[in-house]
């Protein structure tokens, strides 16, 4: 059996599993599979392929080109760049793992507290000889506007109020009670923009949800506020989001997720100003690889027995 582990982009995959257990060939692929051409010479002769998130789509194309592929296990419990359907059409099993709910709010909220208080600008300033050249914000007593109120975006509202903030909620089949027993104020879509000094994106990337944040909901922030996205990058419009950052109708952006990932080195979005950008890193922690690479390799190890878990279902 051949196993492919794509985007191992720190070289670490093979820490976080015991992959010698499986008695298979394993390889680990370091660089980014970017065309279907590089995704099927990369992995023709694979049994077993390991995704990391929808980094590398899995459309029916690529598929039906990858004849002895039997099982793809993403990390996470869904992956909307895995054809479902193509897949079990032709017999490919596609298993998921959990994910810890804890990594992207923290990542969340290291964004907004170094937009809000200017953190790698002084730390720029500092290894420059500088000393206190901005004036940061506050976040106790001001308005946090969290979209999507799912298990990621109730734990930033949580530690949102933590800090002293108000928290608005929004999505588009909002349950109020819900939202207020979780201590977050139900709002319509524009009164969170035009409210929120920080808003942040928690939503499910899906075609209906593709543009969720575009020029409209912009224009409704107020050009002292903040917008973060560790969710998904088409979620929000790259086009308009720069047009605002470059014409100052917004105070600045945290972002971790990118509509091309990885992020080309001449994108507009890295030379956009008062930007925070980090690549991905949402998932990426110790805690986090552990489950994944961990149950990436168990899902492996049921399914060559023949009692696959985890199945994903389209």
């Amino acid at each position: 059996m051949r196993i492919a582990v794509l985007d191992d982009y720190q070289h670490v995959a093979h820490r976080y599993a015991d992959w010698q257990a499986l008695g298979a060939e394993v390889e680990f692929l370091h660089a980014h599979l970017a065309g279907t051409e590089e995704v099927v010479a990369a992995l023709g002769e694979a049994d077993v392929v390991v995704a990391m998130r929808e980094r590398t789509p899995f459309p029916r194309e690529r598929l039906a080109r990858l004849p002895k592929l039997r099982l793809l296990v993403t990390t996470g419990m869904a992956n909307a760049s895995i054809d479902l359907e193509a897949a079990r059409e032709l017999g490919i099993t596609v298993c998921g793992t959990q994910s810890p709910v804890s990594a992207t709010p923290e990542l969340t909220w290291g964004l907004i507290l170094s937009l809000v208080r200017q953190i790698p600008a002084e730390s720029a300033g500092m290894r420059a000889g500088e000393w206190q050249h901005t004036v940061g914000g506050d976040l106790d007593g001001r308005v946090l506007g969290v979209v999507g109120l799912g298990r990621l975006g109730a734990r930033v509202a949580a530690i949102g109020r933590a800090f002293g903030m108000r928290a608005l909620a929004w999505s588009e089949n909002l349950d109020a009670e819900h939202a207020r027993s979780l201590g977050t104020e139900p709002v319509g879509k524009q009164e969170l923009f035009a409210t929120a000094d920080v808003v942040t994106v928690h939503y499910k990337l899906s075609p209906r949800s593709a543009g969720l944040v575009g020029a409209a909901e912009l224009s409704w922030m107020r050009p002292s506020a903040y917008l973060v996205n560790t969710s998904r990058g088409p979620l929000v419009d790259t086009t308009a989001l720069v047009a605002a950052l470059h014409e100052g109708r917004i105070a600045g952006a945290g972002l971790d997720v990118y509509d091309t990932e990885p992020l080309p080195a001449d994108h507009p979005v890295r030379t956009a100003p008062r930007t925070i950008l980090t690549p991905h890193l949402g998932y990426v922690t110790e805690g986090t690889y552990e489950v994944f690479y961990g149950q990436a390799a168990e899902a492996v190890r049921a399914w060559a027995r023949g009692t696959p878990v985890r199945v994903l279902a389209g």
